[in-house]
């Protein structure tokens, strides 16, 4: 691990009383007992707080319905990961020998673990207060450029229009299978987006249903 924590202190924006806290907070399970594991399961809890009350205090006009997706588009480990990133917390995780070996600090889903350890690192050294400060300073335009117009969009349209933003092609459709009788087929189809790499596949009770939930797990794997 870079021992140096002060400028992972200074990024994160918060200073610790406790060091502890935020060691743990960047400790993998692979290197030993005491590690961030349950620290993952309290941050979880208090980023989805968090994010539920700013959400709801920001679009006082929002269904539970749009309040649920834009939540779950700013808490995915995808989106975590992304911020992991930009702050170079990968740099600071102590792995065990094996995931060091496998390139463990930069897989996302260690990132992102790691990144709601340390809102519950904060969170125990400073109380409710301070992690509110922390998780909103890092999540900025992500929870600022919202719109609940677009969470109601479905996720063929969200996906399309993600991609026309940044000037990709638009995402392909296959049909892979049908399966069962007339009356009460399951369609399968993949979406594929070649120049992110990605591909999901989704199912469903007619093709439009298949590919809206093949394009929702590809929106899942977006930063």
């Amino acid at each position: 691990m870079n021992q140096d924590l002060e400028q992972l202190q200074r990024v994160v924006g918060y200073r610790f009383r406790d060091l502890e806290y935020l060691k743990t907070a960047l400790t993998h399970r692979s290197a030993g007992a005491r590690n961030n594991e349950r620290m993952e399961f309290l941050g979880d809890a208090v980023l989805g707080f968090i994010t539920a009350e700013a959400l709801f205090d920001d679009h006082e006009k929002a269904r539970e319905g749009d309040l649920s997706r834009l939540r779950a588009g700013l808490v995915k480990g995808d989106t975590l990961a992304a911020i992991a990133r930009a702050i170079s917390l990968g740099d600071y995780l102590t792995l065990g020998a094996g995931e060091v070996r496998s390139g463990g600090h930069a897989r996302a889903s260690i990132l992102a673990d790691a990144l709601e350890a340390i809102f519950a690192a904060v969170y125990l050294d400073g109380g409710v207060d301070a992690v509110r400060e922390v998780v909103l300073r890092l999540l900025g335009d992500r929870l600022q450029n919202l719109s609940v117009a677009d969470a109601r969009k479905d996720p063929k349209t969200r996906l399309q229009e993600f991609l026309q933003k940044r000037g990709f092609a638009l995402p392909e459709y296959e049909m892979l299978k049908v399966e069962g009788e007339a009356h009460k087929q399951l369609f399968t189809v993949v979406c594929r987006v070649e120049e992110l790499s990605l591909s999901s596949e989704g199912s469903g009770g007619s093709r439009r249903k298949a590919e809206q939930a093949a394009a929702a797990l590809v929106l899942e794997q977006l930063p």
